[in-house]
């Protein structure tokens, strides 16, 4: 239960960075773009809280679970601008909303891959 708390803050937090950085950029930049660059700043808040709040019992090594969790944001970000591309260029929805959608639709990818691979015990 608890791991799953945090992972909802550190999810949160890191989700927050991502629509942040989207939100400067969006206008200057191309929309899958700034997503982009929002997934890589986020990258960072999102590792170092899973590797230490939501996981913080974790038996892998630091530059295991990194590797690990690098494949799994990869894999999460893949469905998010897949999702976001749909959502924005397909059905036209405006971007903020696109990008918060793209975001839940990956999470629950996220969440299960960090928990059984990443992080596992």
């Amino acid at each position: 239960m608890r791991s799953g708390l945090w992972f909802g803050a550190v999810g949160v937090a890191a989700a927050l960075t991502h629509m942040g950085v989207f939100a400067l950029l969006r206008e200057d930049w191309w929309p899958e773009l700034a997503n982009a660059a929002g997934f890589g700043v986020a990258f960072g808040v999102s590792f170092v809280g899973h590797r230490w709040l939501s996981f913080a019992g974790t038996s892998t090594s630091v530059g295991q679970s990194f590797r690990r969790f690098a494949v799994t944001a990869l894999a999460g970000f893949a469905c998010n601008e897949l999702s976001f591309m749909l959502f924005f260029r397909l059905w036209g929805w405006p971007s903020l909303l696109a990008l918060f959608l793209a975001m839940v639709v990956a999470a629950g990818q996220t969440f299960v891959f960090s928990r059984f691979w990443a992080f596992a015990r």
